[in-house]
């Protein structure tokens, strides 16, 4: 039977969770839609999303089309929660991306429409909300193809719409006027059907077109749009054809061998860990003993998501999606069984807000700090730290929603009440060149048992941070080796100026022990002190991050608006009037994102809209930042010294 990973995509409020509860009435698993306002939805089913009526935690559902299995994945919509969209879409073979027939494009439309292209992942419009007054099919299908820079071809005829009268049926592509406009959009990536087009059209039979069409859409070149109302089940199965026969589907291989991704985590009702897990290959077994990213595990419980449920299974295989109970060190991104290329799911924007949280009442700091410790489980890119002399805690985030959903999650599932900070910028340091510095065993004013000889040097931009050995690793115990590595890549949170260190290279390049005396310890002390000398020497540079932003604001405030963005250091790339619609797109300091929203809605009588996401690190111009720490300082070595003994 074929497998298919199907995501649900949209900008907030266009109906993407109404539309799941569709799909799901209309293929018998549910018997009656839920309602996002009456909060009885299927798939948001935190007490927060309910009362929010928002999706914060993907969720998964699954059900048959056919000979199909989709795993449904319903998505968050709201950009603070981009980092958990990101984790689904490298799960994803294809993705139904809803937008509003009365809303249109909006900013989270492109930056999702953006991340399915970079990634290659074939998508589908669904046009929803047909029956809404001010609904404007046509006119949301050219934005698509001016805003979005996708091809998307018209699946669906529209009548009666903006009104409750609304219908909406399936475009006959063997007629015209869809006939044409379908074979028009083929023949771009198609200079053999271009042929028969212009000189043997009677060659382009129904056929095909279809067989044309899927294997455009398989390969992103071309994208479906269909029209309808979710809520009333308007063109929905026109859409459940099309999810079976347009989108490209797989075969696993159960007898493989074991091969799978953990996307999600969660706590049961016990407080013990469940990895929610994609098995792209194999079959695992209640008991089985299974390797992962993190070291062997017993595999204690299984839940396997099918017919709408998460049903206690003993045996899931490849092409399934289950809660795995035992993996007690997973974290979200690991493999289990064979690593694969589904197994990296660490490339998305980092956080660029950083915000303290204290506890109203001190005596649960402590409570506090695990209580974050599980959210941060379940969001590796919270980025918990804390300082260890003052007990001062602090989140990264995306925005300032996020901050209140984390402060809602605290007092409802922890009984926790706390305050947050006004949210500051994170900025991040940058090697310049290269350095290196060694501290010999016996040596004054090395105290250490060990020899550590370390050297830096920059990476390119984006590459992150990476480890290598440059000695005789036969000479010492592996665990000395690892010490060291460990403590470099924990060394490297906090450089010079208390930011954390990226695109650098570490290499150890001499290394030596007095046995039995020397420990780990030795090495994991005596590190810190040698990466810090070799970054002084290398010195390192204050960056901060730079967002990519589009703005739509009406032609005539379009003067204001240059010089806003003048003001705000931005630099325009882009500058477009079209129907008295103005869009600007350029890049900006992400310091400056909160004051450009603030004025936006006076500068363009509410009618403005902005859409950023994070584009890079730049050098920073002006004053050194500079962060307290929350470790101990090897940059000031009689300090360190002082608190390690």
């Amino acid at each position: 039977m074929r497998t298919l990973n199907l995501g649900i995509l949209a900008h907030v409020d266009a109906g993407k969770t109404s539309l799941t509860e569709r799909l799901l009435f209309d293929t018998g698993i549910i018997d009656k839609p839920g309602s996002v306002d009456a909060g009885n939805t299927q798939t948001d089913s935190l007490e927060l999303e309910r009362q929010r009526g928002i999706t914060i935690a993907a969720a998964v559902v699954s059900f048959a089309i056919g000979d199909v299995t989709v795993n449904l994945i319903d998505t968050p919509g709201h950009p603070d929660f981009i980092a958990e969209i990101e984790r689904i879409l490298q799960l994803l073979d294809a993705a139904v991306v809803v937008v509003s027939a009365v809303e249109g494009v909006q900013p989270q439309t492109r930056v999702l429409v953006r991340a399915l292209r970079r990634l290659g992942i074939p998508f589908l419009f669904f046009i929803n909300k047909i029956d809404r007054l001010g609904a404007r099919y046509d006119d949301v299908l050219k934005d698509l193809a001016t805003q979005l820079a996708v091809r998307p071809v018209t699946m669906s005829d529209v009548g009666n719409g903006g009104g409750r009268l609304a219908v909406v049926e399936a475009a006959d592509i063997g007629s015209d006027p869809h006939f044409s406009h379908l074979c028009e959009a083929l023949t771009v990536n198609d200079d053999a059907m271009l042929a028969d087009y212009v000189l043997h059209p009677e060659r382009l039979t129904r056929q095909r077109l279809e067989r044309a069409l899927v294997d455009q859409v398989a390969k992103s070149l071309i994208h479906p749009a269909f029209a309808g109302a979710a809520t009333r089940g308007l063109g929905t199965p026109t859409l459940i054809s099309a999810i079976e026969t347009l989108l490209p589907s797989r075969r696993p291989n159960p007898d493989g061998p074991v091969s799978g991704t953990i996307f999600k985590i969660e706590r049961g009702w016990g407080g013990e860990k469940l990895a929610y897990l994609y098995l792209a290959s194999g079959t695992i077994n209640l008991r089985d003993d299974i390797e992962t990213s993190r070291g062997p595990a017993k595999v204690s419980s299984l839940q396997l998501f099918r017919s709408g449920r998460a049903d206690k299974v003993t045996q899931i295989s490849a092409g399934q999606i289950a809660k795995v109970g035992g993996l007690a060190n997973a974290r979200i991104g690991d493999w289990i069984g064979t690593e694969t290329s589904l197994g990296s799911l660490r490339h998305f924007a980092p956080p660029t807000l950083e915000t303290r949280v204290r506890p109203m009442r001190p005596s649960e700091t402590a409570a506090l700090w695990l209580a974050l410790g599980q959210l941060a489980e379940q969001d590796p890119l919270i980025n918990l730290r804390s300082n260890e002399e003052t007990g001062e805690i602090y989140v990264s985030l995306y925005g300032e929603v996020q901050k209140e959903v984390i402060q809602a999650t605290l007092s409802n599932e922890f009984g926790l009440d706390i305050a947050f900070e006004e949210s500051t910028v994170i900025y991040v340091e940058r090697p310049v060149g290269t350095g290196s510095a060694v501290e010999h065993i016996f040596r004054e004013p090395n105290p250490f048992l060990a020899t550590v000889g370390l050297r830096v040097e920059p990476r390119p931009e984006g590459t992150g941070n990476s480890f290598a050995l440059e000695v005789d690793v036969g000479q010492m115990p592996a665990s000395f080796y690892r010490a060291v590595e460990e403590a470099t890549f924990e060394t490297l949170k906090e450089g010079f100026f208390g930011w954390q260190v990226i695109d650098c290279h570490v290499a150890m390049t001499t290394a030596r022990q007095s046995s039995p005396a020397t420990t780990a310890v030795d090495f994991r002390k005596l590190t810190p002190l040698v990466l810090a000398s070799a970054l002084s020497s290398a010195r390192t540079i204050l960056c901060e991050p730079i967002e990519h932003f589009h703005i739509e604001i009406p032609a005539t405030a379009l003067t204001g608006a240059h010089s806003l963005l003048a003001k705000s250091g931005a630099s325009v790339k882009k500058s477009l009037i079209d129907g008295g619609l103005a869009r600007l797109e350029g890049i900006v300091a992400s310091s400056m994102i909160q004051a450009i929203q603030r004025q936006l809605p006076g500068l363009s009588g509410g009618a403005g809209v902005l859409d950023h996401a994070f584009d890079h690190y730049a050098p920073l111009s002006g004053p050194h930042r500079v962060r307290e720490r929350s470790a101990t300082n090897p940059f000031d070595r009689a300090d360190y010294l002082r608190r390690v003994r």
